[in-house]
């Protein structure tokens, strides 16, 4: 499967990503925009300050080469590398997603995220039944050739990837490669990064936050052709998986359970809502369509909202600055979609879409999955 997105030929490159993706404001989408836009991460590196400045904030600094270089050094004191979209060994069903990560962090065996794979999450305080079944189903799934990925928490994921561990898995973990977490998971840690991989797209050193786990879930989800949900109550960070999993075209499997458990309520909705129901890994291997569900072409690499920025449309936007107070007039702190967005703004579309990144690198809009804005905080 073609990724369509350039390999980072050079070391000077691949620095230049990195600082680029680690610098504020810039998520995945605005990354793969400033690329698209640019032709390199040199470039939007040079550019990002005046798009800030347009966007209405006036001190903007880049993430430095010194501290990329430090995060390279880092990486490779634990023992791991990074991996840049694009490259042959980059997951190729996580860059098709189309807000994957351009750069991940890896501890242990690259070559594993190059299988099939199969997702499997649950409920933190597992029932006995429920560890035994996901252990269950991650040894006869890894014996048919799929790799299990799971986010390394206690019960399902701990149980899952136990179950893999001859087989094959993939922890992905919500701090760097480095942070075990939980602590009591030591052992497992030691044993998926001698016989798995441990992959995070944070830097290493960085200790596990909240808002960094629905990140590290859309990775679980995106490296997956299918998310088997065993054991979720109804606010169960599993849900968020599953529902990046719905986003991203994968299927969406769950186990049903008791109507008595709390920990069954979630995986109940997920039925209720269209989820397929499995009891056995043979039902999850005849639920799932193939192993790597076809990408839309392209739509991890350019964006639509964005694809036909051009410089005129650039310029032109120091003429007409009121487009920006436009644009966060119609957007709201809940997701608009852009194509709204320029309905009701009567601006070109491409005036628009240039507007918007200089809103993102400003801060002041977020880019969601689905071609979704919606404001950030400060505005």
């Amino acid at each position: 499967m073609e990724t369509g997105w350039p390999f980072p030929a050079t070391d000077v490159e691949r620095l230049a990503r990195l600082r680029l993706y680690r610098t504020r404001n810039v998520g995945p989408a605005t990354f793969r925009t400033l690329l698209n836009k640019f032709g390199s991460a040199e470039k939007a590196l040079d550019a990002l300050p005046e798009l800030a400045r347009r966007g209405g904030q006036k001190k903007f600094t880049t993430f430095t080469a010194e501290d990329a270089l430090r995060q390279i050094d880092d990486t490779q004191q634990v023992g791991g590398t990074m991996l840049h979209l694009g490259e042959p060994r980059f997951p190729k069903l996580l860059a098709a997603a189309e807000d994957s990560p351009p750069i991940l962090n890896v501890l242990g065996n690259a070559e594993i995220l190059s299988r099939p794979s199969v997702a499997i999450v649950g409920a933190r305080n597992a029932s006995a039944n429920g560890r035994t079944l996901a252990t269950t189903f991650a040894m006869e799934l890894a014996a048919t050739g799929f790799v299990i990925v799971s986010g390394m928490a206690r019960g399902i994921d701990t149980a899952a990837h136990i179950g893999a561990l001859e087989g094959g898995t993939v922890a992905v973990l919500a701090g760097g490669i480095d942070n075990i977490y939980p602590r009591e998971n030591s052992a497992l840690y030691k044993d998926i990064s001698d016989n798995g991989v441990i992959i995070s797209e944070m830097a290493t050193g960085t200790k596990p936050q909240g808002r960094h786990f629905p990140r590290r879930n859309r990775i679980i989800s995106g490296l997956a052709s299918a998310v088997v949900v065993i054991e979720a109550a109804k606010r169960s960070g599993s849900l968020t998986t599953a529902r990046f999993a719905g986003e991203q075209g994968r299927d969406v499997l769950a186990v049903p359970g008791s109507p008595l458990d709390p920990r069954s309520h979630g995986t109940g909705k997920l039925i209720r809502e269209g989820a397929t129901l499995v009891m056995s890994s043979s039902q999850i291997l005849e639920a799932i369509r193939q192993p790597y569900p076809t990408p839309i072409p392209n739509s991890a690499f350019v964006h639509v909202h964005h694809k036909d920025i051009s410089e005129s449309e650039t310029t032109n936007l120091e003429n007409t600055p009121q487009i920006h107070n436009v644009i966060i007039d119609l957007a709201s702190p809940s997701p608009t979609p852009v194509d709204e967005i320029i309905r009701r703004s009567n601006y070109a579309p491409a005036t628009v879409k240039a507007a918007l990144l200089d809103l993102e690198v400003a801060g002041r809009i977020r880019h969601l999955s689905g071609n979704l804005v919606a404001l950030s905080g400060d505005d």
